[in-house]
């Protein structure tokens, strides 16, 4: 028996705004940004996103065991990027991926997926240089400030959403 997605996650309280959405992401519209991105998004993404496409989560940290740039033993997060074009934040808007890539020198091994309350010195992206057993990208800190040094918080999107927590747990 397949574990369904998000099985019995919350969704209703995971997002603090519930104004920001760029387009439904249709399966058209996933497959225009994966290859204009040039990588598959891992199916969790995109059914988490089928629910709110992108904003600021309620739990904007997650925990880890390396220090950043950030903090010792957490990172923070701003938001989570919508899948298309529209939004600023999203995946192919004007300061997305591909943005940060070309603009900020970040390595293309990957999709960026969520911004940091440092304006751009650290990013959280989904890597395909580190794969998963099951062939899905991990989710990687990138810290420009540590000369783009990549510390990896998750072995996959769906384990980084539910091990979001609230900044008071530091």
């Amino acid at each position: 028996m397949e574990k369904k997605i998000f099985s019995g996650f919350n969704f209703k309280d995971f997002w603090s705004d519930n104004e920001y959405s760029d387009e439904y992401p249709t399966d058209e519209i996933v497959l225009s940004i994966e290859n204009e991105l040039g990588y598959k998004l891992p199916i969790s993404y995109i059914e988490f996103m089928r629910h709110q496409n992108g904003g600021a989560p309620t739990n904007d940290c997650y925990p880890t065991n390396e220090e950043t740039s950030w903090a010792f033993d957490h990172i923070a997060i701003s938001e989570i990027m919508a899948i298309g074009r529209s939004s600023e934040y999203s995946l192919c808007g004007e300061l997305g991926s591909l943005f940060m890539i070309e603009e900020w020198g970040y390595p293309d091994t990957g999709i960026y997926i969520c911004t940091c309350p440092s304006a751009g010195h650290d990013m959280v992206m989904l890597d395909y240089a580190n794969l998963n057993k099951d062939g899905e990208p991990k989710v990687v800190h990138v810290d420009q400030e540590y000369d783009y040094k990549k510390t990896i918080i998750a072995n996959n999107f769906e384990t980084f959403i539910r091990g979001l927590v609230t900044s008071d747990n530091f």
